[in-house]
């Protein structure tokens, strides 16, 4: 599928910026980690209630002017590019509900400099947009699969659909994405019995599971201390099944995400490999951290563990020069913090992740 995107003179300038060498970024913070990945969250609205996610009573979605538009998105995107980030990855809320988010791909896969282009969703939509989303020129996919129970799933989502998201990873297939990563938030007493089948569901469908520590984000009843299931005991789960040796996942001498990885070592299943991102465990997680967020309002922020942010959006719409808005954004990530403060409970972000980004 073709989509016809309207060409204008300052997309033309956007494209034809300079590219820093990959070892190259001005976007360094007073720890000497390099900022090369930005998420960028395209919209707080979502089609799914996830409990880790958004307050039981739901989220007060915003006006769609005070989103960025489409316009102002590449713009600084663009910007980013043009300070070494090689890798953005679109999310939500739900990045599929945003109007017209197959243009947007499109424009954004065409920049020239960015070397990787994904997206993070809970695949219900995909059905409908795997294809076009392939065409527009995405990636990757991250699909968000926390249980295979319907029944957990759906009270997990509070109302999502597990064969829906099944067609849409199989729409995915069909599409031509291959690598596909399954994203499961483990939550004590909920799916964290369900580890081995979910990793022999990914192998078996060639994809790559992936566990996530949950963290205390929007200070929810549901994401409590108590909740949290650790990498450690994660993985004595996992090893009860499988014979795991540690792998890596670098680009560069440098992580490429906050997964950890391992790979079955012998048996029908050897050579396949499982993620895990462990915020709450790992004492060195934030050490190589390289990535920032955009929210859907503009807001930037450096770390996920805090609420600083600045306001690009409205730096932006004030008439803010190119240059205004660099020194904005070198500011925000001169003052990243050198680890989050979510093992205390004042130390948590008061805005939940789908008003974050995921």
């Amino acid at each position: 599928m073709k989509i016809d995107v309207p060409s204008t003179e300052p997309d033309r300038r956007r494209q034809s910026l300079p590219v820093l060498p990959h070892d190259a970024s001005p976007l360094r913070d007073r720890h000497a980690r390099r900022v090369t990945y930005l998420r960028v969250s395209l919209t707080d609205r979502c089609n799914y209630r996830c409990a880790y996610c958004m307050p039981a009573e739901g989220w007060g979605i915003s006006p769609k002017a005070d989103l960025l538009s489409e316009s102002e998105l590449v713009e600084l995107v663009t910007i980013f590019i043009g300070q070494g980030v090689r890798r953005v990855r679109l999310t939500g809320g739900e990045p599929l509900v945003r109007r017209g988010v197959v243009t947007l791909v499109e424009r954004l896969a065409s920049l020239r400099g960015l070397d990787e282009l994904v997206m993070t969703t809970n695949g219900h939509l995909l059905p409908e947009f795997a294809l076009p989303l392939k065409a527009s020129g995405l990636s990757g996919l991250n699909v968000s699969l926390d249980s295979l129970s319907a029944e957990r799933f759906r009270r997990l989502t509070r109302g999502g659909d597990l064969d829906v998201v099944l067609s849409g990873l199989r729409a995915a297939d069909a599409a031509g994405f291959r690598g596909t990563k399954l994203n499961a938030v483990v939550v004590r007493g909920e799916n964290d019995d369900e580890l081995p089948e979910l990793c022999e569901f990914a192998w078996r469908e060639g994809y790559l599971p992936r566990f996530i520590e949950l963290m205390p984000i929007g200070r929810l009843d549901f994401a409590t201390q108590a909740h949290v299931v650790g990498t450690n005991e994660m993985l004595a789960r996992v090893r009860e099944r499988y014979h795991l040796l540690p792998d890596g996942d670098v680009c560069g001498g440098t992580p490429r995400g906050p997964a950890r990885y391992w790979t079955v070592g012998e048996g029908k299943w050897a050579g396949r490999r499982l993620g895990f991102i462990s915020p709450m465990s790992d004492d060195g997680f934030c050490a190589s951290c390289n990535r920032a967020r955009l929210t859907s309002h503009g807001g930037f922020r450096p770390c996920l563990g805090s609420d600083d942010e600045v306001s690009l959006r409205d730096a932006l719409r004030g008439g803010a020069t190119r240059e205004a808005l660099l020194d904005l954004v070198r500011g925000a990530v001169a003052g990243k913090r050198a680890a989050h403060n979510m093992h205390d409970d004042a130390g948590t972000p008061r805005d939940a992740m789908t008003g974050i980004g995921g």
